[in-house]
């Protein structure tokens, strides 16, 4: 290691720190590798250590024996490649804020006469595009209210019905499609309903009247869903006497590292007004470091392909790549991106207020005690906030499926969960396939904190080895059934779960808390992998009938699956690809279908 760092070349790139046993330590970037790199070490009179560096460093360094690098052309590409290693890779010294989420925004194209708000994840193109956001919660209630509250065009195709339909008879619209109303008393109604998105208690006002006259009427469901709209849409914002009179967009960041574990805020000023607010936890860390935490929070809410309101973003904190990362945004989206840390004034009362909503999210009460519990017991690298659970499903190689479920924040996160279409033979091939693919979206999706599958030492052992190749680090337990007589199996006979680690294996008694946490999330993926595989084979009975009527045998459709993998592919397939596996009068029959 000492040859590769003092010849290093002096120019930027991305350095990675690796262990005796070949796991990454550690990324870091530099705008000159040699300097970076060698400010780690002493050199004489012997090569050591260089001990003014933080303990975490210190402790990395201790555990290094190899040094890999990556030269790029620019320290923003270092900075963009050193966060996309981090979230791919999980090094163990590098901190990890799970924070990839998209916000949704609200948006109007007013080069229409008659224009529509929508919601939206992405940029919009157009010349006219007005953005409202981003509301990390009851944005739709928002836009939901807005249409409830004033008379807008309710639907897409209203206008092109070009007849006033129950909307205009209900009065929650005024049939321009008829030509009731002209697009400057219709731009007025636009006017209101943008103020009322973020000046919202005219608003809230309006919806509560709305609520009560619904009650009176004994239109209680109605009510009800009134009721939740308020709600929703009275905590998008942290309560707040903070108002700016210049009408200001800033976006205000706030991170804390607890006890237990850590947290982000953020609030969104648009207009002088702090219209809506976020956050999210991160696992605790000993080895906390803002400089690194402030970077991923800013690297990843501010994608190239979302909108971007502000120019100027407030922090809690300074830190040491401040300048670098709002160069980078500047760049990402052409135009002049301050990042401040103020010191006084009513822009040092919002990032107090930030810090202030930490320390309070910080002192609730930690749903995640048994997350904590399984780390002490089976000796995991960090505490497993996020979790993934992986089963397969067939049923004598028929509909070969996979299910994945995730875990997170002590709640199942049901919008991540993946299904798989499986082609391997064996469950343990399935398992290679099923892993091998969820560890290709590293990149975009990162990897959890623990991974559960259903399974012995095989499959433990299996997905070891292919996140040691893909140099990830990432902790790893397997439950399997295992036989206490010749008739055991999932439904009958006596069996008891058994739990494959990296330290070893472990029966846990019946009636423990930690198995039945970890059988709840083993079920769960066999419950989500066998509804794809009844669904999936449901659908491949109904095409193998409809092929039998057609005179195609069962032989003749196992070959056409065996070559073409699905029905939707032998549907797709040429004819000339269909004779080279049947013969011309199949292929007619398929073909003409």
């Amino acid at each position: 290691m000492q040859s590769v760092i003092q010849n290093l070349p002096a120019i930027p790139g991305v350095y990675q720190y690796f262990d005796k046993t070949d796991k990454l330590l550690y990324v870091g970037k530099a705008k000159n590798l040699k300097n970076r790199v060698k400010s780690y070490w002493r050199f004489t009179p012997e090569f050591t250590i260089n001990l003014s560096q933080s303990p975490r460093i210190i402790k990395m360094l201790e555990e290094a024996v190899r040094l890999e690098y990556i030269v790029v052309q620019t320290e923003e590409d270092a900075l963009i490649l050193e966060n996309s290693l981090i979230k791919q890779l999980k090094p163990k010294y590098n901190i990890l804020l799970r924070d990839d989420k998209t916000y949704p925004y609200i948006y109007i194209d007013e080069s229409q006469p008659f224009p529509r708000f929508e919601i939206t994840r992405k940029v919009v193109k157009g010349k006219q595009i007005s953005y409202y956001g981003p509301f990390p919660t009851g944005g739709r209630a928002l836009i939901d209210a807005l249409y409830e509250v004033y008379p807008l065009v309710q639907k897409k195709t209203c206008l092109r019905e070009k007849k006033a339909c129950l909307f205009y008879q209900i009065k929650k619209c005024l049939a321009p499609c008829e030509g009731k109303v002209t697009s400057q008393e219709y731009g007025k109604i636009v006017t209101q309903a943008k103020e009322s998105i973020v000046k919202r208690k005219k608003l809230i006002s309006v919806l509560e009247e709305k609520m009560t006259s619904l009650a009176m009427q004994e239109r209680y469901e109605e009510a009800g869903s009134m009721r939740d709209a308020i709600v929703s849409i009275s905590s998008l914002t942290l309560s707040s006497n903070i108002d700016l009179a210049n009408q200001a967009n800033i976006d205000i960041f706030a991170i804390q590292n607890g006890d237990e574990r850590g947290v982000i805020i953020k609030l969104f000023m648009r207009e002088g007004k702090v219209i809506s607010s976020s956050h999210t936890y991160f696992r605790h860390t000993h080895i906390f470091d803002e400089n690194e935490a402030y970077k991923q929070a800013l690297l990843e809410f501010y994608t190239i392909d979302t909108p971007q309101k502000s120019k100027q973003i407030l922090t809690a904190h300074t830190f040491e790549d401040i300048q670098q990362v709002a160069q980078t945004l500047s760049t990402r989206f052409k135009k002049k991106i301050e990042i401040l840390t103020p010191q006084r004034g009513s822009k040092a009362k919002l990032t107090a207020l930030a810090l202030q909503n930490c320390q309070e999210l910080l002192s609730r009460k930690n749903d995640t005690l048994m997350e904590q519990r399984i780390a002490d017991l089976f000796e995991l690298s960090v505490i497993p906030y996020r979790i993934e659970t992986f089963d397969n499903s067939h049923l004598m190689g028929v509909a070969t499926v996979g299910g994945m479920v995730v875990w997170s924040e002590a709640k199942w996160d049901k919008s991540a969960y993946r299904r798989y279409t499986l082609h391997a033979r064996d469950e343990y091939g399935q398992m290679r396939e099923m892993l091998s693919r969820r560890i290709e979206k590293f990149k975009t999706q990162p990897a959890p904190d623990l991974w559960i599958l259903d399974g012995g030492q095989a499959n433990l052992n299996l997905a070891l080895q292919l996140l040691q190749e893909a140099k990830v680090n990432l902790n790893v337990i397997a439950i399997a059934k295992e036989k206490l007589d010749a008739k055991a199996h999932r439904a009958k006979g006596a069996a008891k779960d058994m739990i494959y680690t990296s330290n070893g294996l472990f029966e846990l008694k019946v009636n423990d808390k930690r198995l039945h946490w970890v059988q709840r999330q083993r079920d769960e993926a066999h419950r989500y992998a066998i509804t794809y595989h009844q669904n999936k084979k449901r659908k491949e009975d109904t095409q193998i009938s409809l092929l039998n009527k057609k005179g195609i045998g069962k032989a003749t459709i196992q070959k056409l699956i065996n070559y073409f993998g699905t029905f939707e592919n032998i549907h797709k397939a040429s004819k000339s690809e269909l004779e080279k596996v049947t013969n011309k009068n199949i292929a007619t029959i398929i073909h003409s279908e």
